[in-house]
């Protein structure tokens, strides 16, 4: 257990990648001393098309209207590419600290999964990530104190829609079924799933489309088990959602609390595949294959 939690770690709490705007590469490395210690890989091809947004507390719509002025100002003066590039680029990322919940003062309490970096993830007591970075420069606009509620993935929308918290930041798709719980913001990230395997599976090497890389798996008749984070998208692209507008794939569906947790099942043998966002999937490729 206690490695499978090291390998979790090293796979959310993680340095920088190259691009920012949702558009991720497959990171397979070159050289002789990256193919030794390589143990997964992304299958370059976008099995979605999402948008991530911040998801609001129903019963708060100025702060609805304060969220899309600040999201339209920080896209606008060039603050969210500065953001972005501490975490795709060369920049140093900045520690955010959560002040205790405390009624009487007024506060903006956020809602997040720590477990999803670049967008959030913890180091010590302090978070990081370009949703977190967002959470406190949204803070400071508003003049309240930022406090932060790591939860469940599943459970963040459900916070805010029962009036918990006042803003769900979590790499949120934007989606029918949140919006019974939140309303959402305008968008600020275009995402999209990936599909991770074993470094020398070479089962997909040959697909060009989503609808290939569904045919391989559905081929299988069930007998494959593809994994992925509780509550994302992910989730529903295996099991299958109508609202979601997903058929879902013929394998045997596994969930996990995060992406690292999926990914080190695989590498043990225990299931075949994992199906989760494009920029945490890159970041947890990378650092599985760092101590391969």
């Amino acid at each position: 257990m206690k490695k499978v939690l090291a390998f979790a770690l090293a796979a959310i709490m993680v340095l920088s990648l190259a691009a920012c705007g949702g558009n991720t590469e497959n990171p397979d490395k070159s050289g002789d001393s990256a193919k030794s210690t390589e143990q997964v890989k992304i299958i370059d091809i976008n099995l979605t098309e999402e948008q991530y947004a911040f998801g609001v507390d129903k019963a708060q719509p100025e702060l609805l209207e304060d969220v899309n002025a600040f999201i339209a100002k920080i896209m606008k003066d060039g603050t969210f590419d500065e953001i972005c590039n501490k975490y795709f680029g060369d920049g140093e990322p900045t520690p955010v600290k959560s002040a205790k919940e405390d009624p009487s003062k007024d506060q903006l309490v956020v809602a997040t999964n720590a477990a999803f970096a670049p967008f959030e993830y913890m180091e010590g007591d302090s978070y990081f990530g370009i949703d977190m970075e967002i959470a406190a420069l949204l803070a400071e606009e508003l003049g309240k104190e930022l406090v932060i509620n790591n939860m469940k993935f599943d459970s963040v929308c459900l916070s805010v829609g029962e009036h918990k918290c006042d803003i769900a930041m979590a790499g949120l798709t934007i989606n029918d079924k949140r919006k019974e719980s939140v309303n959402f913001s305008d968008s600020y990230y275009d995402a999209y799933q990936k599909l991770i395997v074993k470094a020398d599976d070479t089962t997909f090497d040959a697909c060009k489309t989503p609808a290939e890389v569904d045919e391989i798996i559905n081929s299988g008749e069930g007998s494959k088990t593809v994994g992925f984070q509780n509550g994302t998208t992910g989730n529903f692209y295996v099991v299958g959602d109508a609202d979601w507008g997903f058929d879902g794939l013929n394998a045997k569906p596994k969930g996990y609390d995060n992406g690292a947790l999926a990914v080190q099942d695989l590498i043990n043998g225990n299931i075949d595949y994992v199906i989760i966002d494009a920029d945490p999937a890159v970041r947890i490729v990378e650092n599985f294959n760092a101590v391969g």
